[in-house]
């Protein structure tokens, strides 16, 4: 008797622990995320904000989606009138802050779809992050005019 109580006792402890090591839910967050097609094979560009709701900073490391073969992260810089892009390995997102992914600024480009890709379709992407989070996301296909979600 006093072995079946100690058996359901270790059960109730144990199932009663599960939830802790489940872990705690994200802090992180991807909203208004939209990609914008350009004509033929050129690479689309993808746009969204990451926040941060935990109190501690990340980084952004990697995007991507079964839809496109290849996505890299990418920045516009501008130097003396000229407009260059450049790849990214890693960008900061701040603990209680914002990361926005804008035309002329960050972009996800996205190059070489797998399925035809059609404005006013959404595409599921997941966003890793340095510490080992995975979000995903759903991001709404735009025309090549397209200059915000």
């Amino acid at each position: 008797m006093i072995q079946i109580r100690t058996a359901l006792l270790a059960a109730m402890l144990c199932g009663a622990a599960l939830p802790v090591m489940a872990g705690a839910p994200s802090s992180l967050s991807v909203s208004d995320c939209w990609i914008r097609t350009l004509p033929g094979d050129l690479p689309a560009g993808g746009y969204f904000k990451v926040t941060n709701a935990g109190d501690q900073a990340t980084k952004l490391v990697g995007v991507s989606t079964t839809a496109y073969s290849m996505s890299m992260l990418h920045r516009t810089l501008n130097q003396g009138g000229v407009s260059n892009m450049v790849m990214v390995k890693q960008i900061p997102v701040p603990a209680h802050g914002t990361l926005t992914f804008a035309p002329g600024d960050y972009h996800v480009m996205l190059e070489k779809p797998k399925e035809a890709v059609k404005v006013g379709m959404s595409i599921p992407m997941i966003f890793t992050f340095s510490h080992g989070d995975n979000v995903t996301a759903q991001c709404v296909i735009k025309g090549a005019t397209a200059m915000g979600y």
